[in-house]
C-alpha cells in the first residue's frame, strides 16, 4: 500500500463540500498545487504554495472563473515518485479539476499518467525532464522549459567560458538531475571538450568528500552538477574545506536562498542556468509589489506557478468550461496567454514555444543574471 499525505485545503474561507461530485455547477471549483511541501527540497514546495495561493486570491478578487471562487488544495509529494502517484489519486479523487505541478520530474512523470486516466489536467511549473511531455498524453503542459535546451545553453558556456580546464560532470541518478547533467555532457562534448570525469553521487547524504576526492585526485577544476541545491551545496563546501579552487556550475534547481544558508560565503561565484528574472519583467511588476508587500520574494518558481494558473483560467474561461479535455485542447490550439511571465504559447506536446535560459553567479548572498 502506497504511504499516503494528507492534503490542506488553502484557501481561507471557502468551504469545501466533503464530496466533489456533489459541488455540481454553482460550489468552488477545485484546483491545486503538488510538489515538495516536506522534505529536503521543501523549499520549492514553499515557491509552488506562495505562487498558487496569490493567483488564487487575484481570481477570485476578480470574481473568480466562470463566475465561480476557487478553492485551492496543496498535494504534498516530497519529491518521492510512489509519494507522487498517491497524492495524484487523491487530488483525482476529490474532484480536482487542474494541478500545477508537480515540481520533480521524478514526480511529474509518474503522477502525469494518473492525472491522463482520471481526466485532469497538469501544467507543471518547474518539471523540465524532456520525457514529462515527450511521453505524456493530452494533458501534459508546463511553463518551464526542458533539459535539452538548458542543457544546451549550459554545455556551451562551460565550453566557451573554461577552455583548457578540467571539467567534471555529476549528478544524483534522479529524472531531473541526471536528464540535465546528460544534456549539459552531450552540448559540452558537442563544443569539442570531453569531462575528465563522470559520476553519481547519492542524494540526500551529508557528508561528500569522497566524490570531492575524486575530483581533487582527477584536478578537475570546474564541476557541473545535475542535481538540486542541498547536495550540490554541501559538495562545493567541502570542496573548498579541501583546499580545492573548485568552480561550481548547476541547473535552475539553484535558484533558491536556501543554496546560499548552505554554502555560506564559499558558494561565492557559482554559476546556473534559469530562465531570465522574472522578478524584473514589466508584465510581472504589479504581482511582484502584492508580494513584496507581505514581504515575499516572488523568487525562483513563484511566478511560474502563478502563470500556470493564470493560463488555465484564461483557457477555462475562452471555451467557457472547466472540462479539462476542452481546456487542454484550447491551450495547444489558441494563445498566446498573457501572463506574468508575458505571452506564452505551447506546441503540440505542451512544450512552451520560446524557451528562454540564461547564466546567474552567485554573489553576496544572492544571485543575478550574468
Amino acid at each position: 500500500m502506497l504511504t499516503r499525505r494528507g492534503l490542506i485545503a488553502a484557501s481561507a474561507g471557502l468551504g469545501i463540500a466533503a464530496d466533489a461530485r456533489a459541488q455540481g455547477s454553482t460550489g468552488p471549483i477545485r484546483i491545486a498545487t503538488a510538489g515538495p511541501m516536506t522534505g529536503q527540497y521543501a523549499a520549492f514546495g514553499t515557491q509552488m504554495r506562495l505562487g498558487a495561493e496569490q493567483a488564487v486570491a487575484d481570481l477570485n478578487a476578480a470574481g473568480g472563473v466562470l463566475g465561480r471562487q476557487l478553492a485551492l488544495e496543496i498535494g504534498d509529494d516530497a519529491c518521492d515518485p510512489r509519494q507522487a502517484v498517491s497524492v495524484a489519486n487523491q487530488l483525482a479523487g476529490r474532484g480536482v479539476r487542474f494541478v500545477a505541478g508537480h515540481f520533480c520530474s521524478g514526480s511529474s512523470i509518474p503522477a502525469s499518467k494518473v492525472y491522463a486516466e482520471e481526466g485532469v489536467l497538469q501544467i507543471s511549473p518547474a518539471s523540465t525532464n524532456p520525457r514529462f511531455t515527450d511521453e505524456g498524453g493530452w494533458n501534459t503542459f508546463r511553463t518551464c522549459g526542458r533539459d535539452d535546451q538548458q542543457g544546451q545553453v549550459a554545455g556551451a558556456y562551460i565550453a566557451k567560458t573554461f577552455p583548457g580546464r578540467k571539467v567534471a560532470i555529476l549528478h544524483d541518478n534522479s529524472a531531473y538531475g541526471k536528464g540535465l547533467a546528460d544534456e549539459t555532457k552531450k552540448a559540452l562534448n558537442a563544443a569539442g571538450t570531453t569531462e575528465t570525469l563522470y559520476a553519481a553521487y547519492t542524494p540526500g547524504e551529508r557528508d561528500y568528500n569522497a566524490i570531492v576526492s575524486r575530483l581533487k585526485g582527477a584536478g578537475v577544476e570546474v564541476a557541473y552538477v545535475g542535481g538540486y541545491h542541498t547536495e550540490a551545496g554541501l559538495i562545493l563546501r567541502q570542496a573548498k574545506e579541501q583546499g580545492m579552487n573548485l568552480t561550481l556550475i548547476g541547473g535552475d534547481a539553484l535558484v533558491t536562498n536556501e543554496f546560499w544558508q548552505i554554502t555560506g560565503a564559499t558558494g561565492e561565484g557559482t554559476l546556473m542556468t534559469f530562465s531570465s528574472d522574472p522578478r524584473k519583467r514589466a508584465t510581472a511588476a504589479e504581482v511582484v509589489q502584492r508580494f513584496r508587500a507581505k514581504n515575499i520574494d516572488p523568487e525562483g518558481y513563484v511566478l511560474y506557478t502563478y502563470a500556470a494558473l493564470q493560463i488555465w483560467a484564461q483557457a477555462a474561461a475562452k471555451v467557457n468550461s472547466t472540462d479539462p479535455r476542452r481546456v487542454a485542447a484550447a491551450l495547444k490550439a489558441q494563445g498566446p496567454w498573457q501572463t506574468v511571465l508575458g505571452p506564452i504559447s505551447f506546441d503540440a506536446k505542451g512544450d512552451v514555444t520560446v524557451p528562454d535560459y540564461v547564466f546567474y553567479i552567485w554573489r553576496n548572498g544572492s544571485y543575478a543574471e550574468i
